[in-house]
């Protein structure tokens, strides 16, 4: 309440603070549109790796555990990386879980039997749905899905604080404008 009164304060009126604001959140968005961009074509990118790396682990390396826990951890963050390109804006824990979940599905699914059906009828679908279920994928998924949230969370902290300095910056080139326009004390005004 003490940073409204004060933003009113220093804009000249609550009109002028209520244009302050939308100006800002209009930044803010502007801010939170191209960080979405950016962040899904990072994530577009990582993803072609990650896919690369997993195919290469599936195929040219012998199957051992190593590689099978490789592999799911990949899948995992293929999955988390493909959530980003869905939804760019979400946030780290939430796109954690949603990945988490889609991969704890596949395994259950993987119960069932259908993806081995499903695979033998078209093998590439075997690299999505797998083909037999294993429970220590559970808990490789789980912690790959927990590694790429913490990692995210670390990328999402430093871009935020980025953007808030812009933001606080454009923040403070409105109200140095509006004090010109007052002629506030301490500034000199030029005349024309």
């Amino acid at each position: 309440m003490a940073a409204r009164a004060a933003l009113i304060r220093q804009s000249g009126g609550p009109r002028q603070a209520a244009l302050t604001r939308q100006a800002a959140l209009t930044r803010q968005a502007a801010l939170t549109r191209q960080g979405a961009r950016q962040r899904r074509a990072v994530a577009a990118v990582v993803l072609v790796l990650v896919v690369a790396a997993g195919l290469v682990v599936h195929e040219a390396l012998p199957g051992s555990t190593l590689t099978d826990i490789a592999g799911d951890a990949l899948y995992t963050v293929a999955v988390y990386l493909g959530v980003i390109l869905l939804w760019p804006r979400g946030r780290p824990l939430v796109i954690g879980g949603v990945a988490a979940l889609w991969c704890i599905a596949v395994e259950l699914l993987q119960l069932t039997g259908m993806p081995q059906q499903w695979g033998a009828a078209w093998p590439p679908l075997r690299l999505v749905l797998g083909s037999g279920f294993d429970a220590r994928d559970l808990v490789v998924s789980a912690g790959a899905s927990a590694a790429c949230v913490a990692i995210d969370a670390v990328i999402a902290r430093r871009g935020s604080r980025r953007a808030a300095r812009s933001l606080r910056a454009v923040m403070r080139g409105a109200a140095a404008r509006r004090r010109r326009r007052r002629g506030a004390p301490g500034l000199v005004r030029r005349s024309t």
